[in-house]
């Protein structure tokens, strides 16, 4: 064969293999051959060219087919350059140029072989045809049949019990919903190969390695324990539950079918999670959580793990020459596509039977009640909007400058996942994660000492329990606006003597009055719920204490004992789960397992605000003015689970604990700290940082005479009174959130809002005629507003208009079709007016969203029973009776009611704290 028609062969399969690469850039040994034969065969024809130069059909080509050769010697320059610096995202540019030029000699040949080489023309033409079409090929199926698991898409329907989660209970699994793509166990090395992702991904390693998905398992004390405890008290099957989203180098080689404590110095119990625990997820099934993903064990694995050095190299030069591939395979379209319900899948659980004895639960919760605000873009009742909607990422994954090889514009995602973690840093020593976290968490949440009243205005007030047709779902978290029913039991009372905004009045106290303080708390920048996660374990709380012109304190709310490092006063104002196991013993232990009722549950949703009140007596010898110092602080873990992580021992006395209960006390010896425990304090319990998250400071004057009451409304101020108004709202203070609505009407006549909330308020009390006027007003300022016309419909719905309530939702939903609520609410007006099988349909779109869904499995069942298929309803009743609360429960909480004076209090949606007895030396 001669020389040219070598060469000839040799140009063709570049072109046609430079097609194949585009087209199907997947990890396969196929792949890396393709690869390897494009890149040798071009280094190939420019060294024949080189050679060749001067011989009779080079010359033919230099003379007749100059442009051609142009164009390919350019891609081949820039080929080489690609083989030297790499085809990473930087070198986009590098790698178009090389493709563009070497397109476009291909075709300039080709005009060139129809003229002078007919029978090379359709050969050469055809592959450059061929090579074009490969790609425009994938991208149309793509395009009309995408595959399944390249986005997450929910169910209809949701399981009819833990046993048909994930894999099923025969998994080696379950409980968690999490699964291999071989359906059963995989080797532990796979998910300890982080440090070899470093050698190219340096900047991305070192956030991940301080971060708190690398100290998920083992190697966080504070997670240890609470595994530890629970496989002593609900079995090892049990904590399969935590270990799918916790321990993938133990859980998915089958370590943990044995007693975690024998294995805590291993490499797999201190891995974490890895770059692939995330990365090599394949599929996610829903946003159901518990770990509903699937992991997939790479066919190429041990090439990319081999210790042989030539195989490492050729394994590294492909990734850096054709890194497609390996971005494919670890950055799925779901990945980018649907970020927040990626990360539902371990950011939000259930407890069920299997785990916990009991029933389903629902556990933390992150994604709902992003998915529902404002925040996330997608809910249509929010009070307030961000500038501009953000998911997980955007938050927990900010760009950072870096010179990754998947750096874009000089920025990559941050693997330290900024959140709210302060223990485990403090306790590693790691200073810059701490430092980020301290950085995420302050400003996140704004404090504003706002408003005070005659402590005499407390007295008398009527409670008035608020009706809905929705029913309570059974969980251990806050429901936000993902439930109609969002807010507490309705309270009426007259409004009083205000001075508000404090800082604007002239207010003044005299020695001896006893006054209200209340202080509002407003979410700024959290997208969830505040706090996240299990809430069952923080110190969050709000301090206020007041000192006279002396700088003497006489009052405090939220003193921290034993000098700030001990336990939180109880008659604290906490934002927390207060959970309760089936003997009334507080779940502080990290054993939501044991959880059969709720206390209470205090957070604030994202874009609203909580109020709280303190009693405040002026001593007789007050010197004004009095000054009051509001703050947020948090601490990541409580003072009693600190201490039970790391010398938590039960006493020795015979009292008893199962699946369902603890009674047993506890010691916290420091002598019983393992030598083995997580972190760089070995020697005591260490005492957590208090992060200030926010905080505030008013003065109030001090004098005889009647005090000078009343508000002070500017529009400077409209703001913080529609704050004051949706904290009361939320509280059930229906009058107040009116008072203070009304205020925010007067500061600002053009804002929307202030008029809307007026409504909110109404119509919580159930005066919907006069709500429907407010609504109006609303209208009149901005018709856009989704969420008036979901309050319209509202009003209509209780006047029995169904075709105006029909339309207000319709106008609803156009803006936000992926609002539950408000597709609920229309699938309630369908099944009012008979119209089940419409209802149906709008109820597949809730399911969508969310197939847990308690309203829409009630709805389901009425509709089914309406249309006769008694077989379908009673599907949707057994779903609606497994997610939904059991009201008999509560009876638990009323021991420790009797015995915590404190925790009775701060289970009253409005109440009052009072300041700590002490002789405190300052602040």
């Amino acid at each position: 064969m001669s020389t040219p028609r070598k060469l000839a062969i040799c140009l063709l399969l570049v072109v046609v293999s430079a097609g194949w690469i585009w087209a199907f850039p997947e990890a396969s040994i196929f792949f890396v051959g393709t690869v390897l034969l494009h890149v040798v065969l071009g280094v190939v024809l420019v060294g024949a060219a080189f050679r060749h130069w001067r011989s009779g059909w080079m010359a033919l080509l230099r003379r007749d087919a100059k442009f051609a050769l142009a164009a390919l010697a350019a891609s081949a320059l820039f080929g080489l350059v690609l083989g030297y610096v790499g085809a990473t995202r930087p070198n986009q540019w590098i790698v178009q140029s090389h493709g563009a030029a070497g397109f476009l000699g291909v075709a300039l040949l080709t005009g060139w072989a129809v003229r002078h080489a007919r029978a090379f023309a359709p050969w050469i033409g055809g592959a450059g045809v061929l090579a074009l079409c490969l790609p425009i090929y994938v991208a149309l199926r793509s395009h009309w049949f995408p595959t399944p698991q390249d986005r997450i898409v929910n169910p209809l329907e949701a399981p009819e019990s833990m046993e048909y989660e994930g894999g099923g209970v025969g998994s080696p699994f379950f409980p968690s919903a999490s699964r291999t793509n071989t359906g059963g166990y995989i080797p532990s090395d796979f998910f300890l190969d982080s440090k070899l992702c470093g050698e190219c991904h340096k900047d991305v390693y070192e956030q991940w390695n301080e971060s708190m998905h690398h100290f998920s398992s083992f190697n966080n004390q504070f997670y240890r324990k609470s595994i530890e405890y629970m496989q002593e008290t609900a079995g090892i099957e049990a904590s399969k539950w935590c270990a799918g989203c916790h321990d993938h180098a133990m859980f998915f080689n089958g370590r943990f079918e044995n007693p975690a404590i024998g294995q805590i110095d291993t490499p797999e119990a201190q891995a974490g999670l890895g770059c692939v625990s995330c990365h090599s997820i394949s599929s996610v099934a829903d946003t159901m959580g518990n770990g509903g993903f699937t992991i997939e064990y790479p066919a190429l694995h041990p090439l990319m793990a081999s210790k042989n050095p030539v195989i490492r190299a050729i394994d590294r030069y492909v990734i850096n020459t054709a890194p497609a591939a390996h971005r494919r395979t670890f950055m799925k379209p779901f990945m980018r596509q649907d970020r927040s319900e990626f990360c539902s899948s371990c950011h939000k659980v259930h407890l069920d039977v299997p785990v916990n004895n009991y029933r389903w639960i629902r556990g933390f919760n992150e994604y709902d009640s992003w998915q529902a605000s404002g925040v996330s873009g997608q809910g249509a009742r929010s009070f307030y909007y961000p500038a501009e909607s953000a998911d997980c990422s955007d938050c927990h994954m900010p760009l950072v400058e870096s010179d990754d090889p998947g750096n874009l514009d000089g920025y990559v995602h941050s693997h330290r996942f900024p959140a709210a973690n302060t223990a485990v840093p403090y306790v590693n020593g790691h200073e810059e994660q701490l430092r980020t976290t301290r950085e995420f968490l302050e400003g996140s949440v704004t404090v504003d000492i706002f408003a005070m009243a005659p402590a005499a205005d407390l007295g008398g007030l009527e409670m008035r329990r608020t009706s809905s047709d929705e029913p309570m779902l059974a969980t251990s978290f806050a429901v936000g606006e993902e439930s109609a029913a969002m807010g507490a039991a309705a309270v009426l009372r007259e409004v009083g003597e205000t001075a508000a905004p404090l800082d604007r009045t002239q207010a003044r106290v005299a020695p001896g009055d006893v006054v209200r303080i209340d202080v509002v708390v407003r979410t700024r920048t959290v997208g969830h719920f505040f706090p996240g996660g299990t809430v069952d374990s923080f110190d969050v709380w709000l301090e206020l204490s007041a000192k006279d012109a002396g700088g003497k304190p006489f009052f405090w709310s939220g003193w921290i004992e034993d000098d700030g490092q001990g336990p939180v006063e109880d008659g604290a104002h906490f934002y927390r789960a207060w959970l309760l196991d089936e003997h009334g013993n507080p779940i502080n232990k990290r054993n939501a397992f044991h959880m059969r009722s709720a206390l209470y549950v205090r957070q604030i949703p994202p874009g609203a605000a909580d109020v709280a009140h303190f009693r405040l007596r002026v001593p007789e010898d007050a010197e004004g003015p009095i000054e009051l110092h509001a703050k947020l602080n948090y601490r990541k873990f409580s003072h009693f689970y600190t201490s039970f992580s790391y010398a938590g021992q039960p006493k020795a006395d015979g009292a008893a604990f199962t699946k369902d209960y603890d009674d047993r006390e506890f010691t916290f010896d420091p002598a019983d700290i393992p030598g083995n425990v997580a972190g760089d304090i070995r020697d005591r319990v260490p005492d957590l940082p208090v992060i200030v998250i926010a905080e505030d400071r008013k003065t109030i004057g001090v004098g005889d005479g009647a005090p000078s009451w009343g508000p002070v409304v500017r529009e400077e101020d409209y703001e913080r009174w529609n704050d004051y108004g949706i904290g009361l709202l939320l509280q059930g203070d229906l009058k107040g959130a009116e008072y203070s609505f009304e205020r925010v009407t007067e500061a600002r006549p053009d804002f929307a809002d202030g008029w809307l909330n007026v409504a909110r308020s109404l119509i919580r009390e159930g005066r919907t005629d006069e709500a429907a006027g407010y609504l109006e007003r609303a209208r009149e300022i901005d018709d856009s507003l989704g969420r008036i016309h979901f309050f319209r419909a509202a009003v209509a719905r209780a006047d029995g208009d169904y075709d105006t309530a029909i339309e207000a939702l319709e106008r609803v939903l156009e803006a936000y079709p992926r609002d539950r609520v408000a597709l609920n609410q229309y699938a309630v007006v369908l099944r009012l007016q008979r119209r089940y099988e419409e209802a149906l349909e709008i109820l597949d779109r809730v399911a969508l969203i969310d197939p847990e869904d308690l309203q829409m499995y009630y709805t389901r069942m009425l509709c089914y029973r309406g249309l006769g298929d008694e077989e379908s309803a009673g599907r949707a009743e057994a779903r609606f009776l497994r997610f939904k609360a059991d009201e008999s429960a509560q009876t638990i909480t009323a021991s420790r009611r009797r015995q915590s004076a404190e925790d009775n209090n701060e289970r009253q949606a409005i109440h009052e704290h009072v300041s700590v007895p002490g002789d405190w030396p300052g602040e």
